[in-house]
């Protein structure tokens, strides 16, 4: 049974930090690329980070040089690491992995609230 948990999320001032993790099972990690969207009441959802399976970054413009992807193959768990909060980061976040022909798995998402 495929599972993505997703941990970390919380209320934070802002200019504050918080780590989200999210921890898989159920398929073989190390083969998806592992994504973070987020989404926004009102607001589609977007693409935050990713990171691929050979360990490849991409960040969407609004959170260079504040937020990393980064995953550990070992614990089959993906983290995103978010510095510099912003009220407009406020979002539900959510754990995502894909491989194409083989899957595309989402989490239940963890509540981000930045606070001005």
């Amino acid at each position: 049974q495929v599972q993505l948990v997703e941990s970390g999320g919380g209320l934070v001032q802002a200019g504050g930090s918080l780590r989200l993790s999210c921890a898989a099972s159920g398929f073989t990690f190390s083969m998806y690329g592992m994504m973070w969207y987020r989404q926004s009441p009102g607001k589609e959802r977007e693409l935050v980070a990713a990171i691929s399976s050979g360990g490849t970054t991409n960040y969407a413009d609004f959170v260079k040089g504040r937020f990393t992807i980064s995953r550990d193959n070992a614990k089959n768990t993906v983290y995103l690491q978010m510095n510099s909060l912003q009220p407009g980061d406020t979002a539900v976040y959510y754990c995502n992995a894909k491989r194409t022909w083989s899957g595309n798995y989402w989490g239940q998402g963890t509540q981000v609230t930045v606070s001005s």
